[in-house]
């Protein structure tokens, strides 16, 4: 074992680490809440020749069955550092929405419409996490992380990161490299809340004058528990791990395409039924939980002890006691429907641990 500083435990469940709920335990399992801490973990494993793991909140990730055979570790560390002009160093196992909430609240605009999104600080900068318009990428000025190899702290720049759609440099299979500590965020003060969603849009449709940060906040807020994106204890939809599926992006051909396909599914001219959206590399992104539900599988839809959240059909859901390859067999039947039916396929957004190969 190493110093005492780091504490390993052994054979620790992994599923009230997770806010699915599924999964068996960790080989090996530490909770670091210092750089120090989180070093002495990487030598542990590396002395036993053991797999990393680093766990934030268990918002995003599916845990098989039999568990992970290496080591977990749970990122708990803490403090926040303001460096003027909305510059905000914030350590990674903070939690991610009372840090939005702080921000609201100090006017510091950049990030008021990921509010509600699960998770800790440290976890946003790995798929790049985005929502109604706004995304990590546009206000991270730099990541502090720990270089696994040499177990020396670097500073990555916002270009270093390589952010792109819910990807960057710390996405698998990148995320051996680095053990995230701090991000670093330049926000805005006074500015004004991005409004550029359609649901935000309407929300504020017969709003008089224009919504602050705070309103804009609230809104976001409403609108994830109205789709059970909001994580709240006692909510059976919250046995999730938030959406399950990235929004596929294709070609305009190929969208128009899918739309065609849409349509005749309604039996309705009406190109309302799928929406499609512009992103700015000029292709288009489509709503993965319409075509979900195009495919057959409506909001509610049960299949044993798994099923899909009563309010979205993003939202795969643990209905009680639930095991991972039952939530795999219903992931594996949507996507298979909506391939057949649209020719799209559906890239599952969660990181799957301890399976043999990757079930994605």
């Amino acid at each position: 074992m190493p110093s005492a500083s780091c504490k390993i435990k052994e054979n620790v469940p992994l599923a009230p680490c997770t806010t699915l709920g599924i999964g068996g335990p960790a080989r090996y399992f530490t909770e670091v809440g210092s750089e120090h801490e989180a070093a002495a973990a990487l030598e542990f494993a590396a002395s036993h020749d053991l797999a990393v793991f680093i766990l934030g909140g268990g918002s995003n990730v599916v845990v098989s069955d039999s568990g992970f055979p290496g080591l977990v570790v749970r990122i708990a560390l803490r403090g926040i550092r303001r460096l003027g002009d909305g510059l905000i160093s914030i350590a990674a196992g903070e939690e991610w929405d009372s840090f939005v909430g702080l921000c609201v609240g100090e006017g510091l605009a950049g990030i008021e419409c990921l509010s509600g999104i699960p998770g800790t600080v440290g976890g946003t900068p790995v798929q790049n996490v985005g929502a109604y318009g706004q995304e990590v990428a546009e206000v991270i000025e730099s990541v502090r992380a720990l270089d696994r190899a040499t177990l020396q702290a670097v500073e990555i720049s916002n270009e270093e990161c390589a952010f792109s759609y819910r990807q960057s440099r710390f996405s698998p299979p990148g995320q051996e490299r680095h053990l995230i500590l701090s991000v670093r965020f330049r926000l805005r003060p006074g500015g004004a809340p991005r409004l550029a969603y359609p649901d935000l849009q309407r929300q504020f449709a017969e709003f008089p004058g224009s919504p602050g940060l705070h309103e804009v906040r609230e809104a976001v807020l409403q609108i994830r528990q109205s789709k059970a994106m909001l994580l709240r204890p006692g909510d059976p939809d919250a046995r999730s791990a938030g959406s399950f599926f990235r929004n596929p992006m294709v070609s305009p051909d190929r969208a128009r395409e899918v739309e065609a396909a849409a349509r005749a599914r309604v039996r309705s001219d009406s190109g309302a039924a799928l929406p499609t959206y512009a992103m700015p590399d000029g292709r288009r992104k489509l709503p993965a939980a319409r075509l979900i539900e195009l495919a057959g599988f409506p909001r509610g839809f049960r299949r044993g002890r798994v099923g899909l959240s009563s309010k979205h059909t993003l939202a795969l859901i643990n209905c009680g006691d639930a095991t991972a390859e039952e939530l795999l067999g219903l992931m594996r039947e949507i996507q298979s429907a909506v391939r057949e039916i649209f020719g799209v396929e559906l890239v599952p957004e969660p990181v799957f641990l301890g399976f043999p190969e990757s079930p994605s």
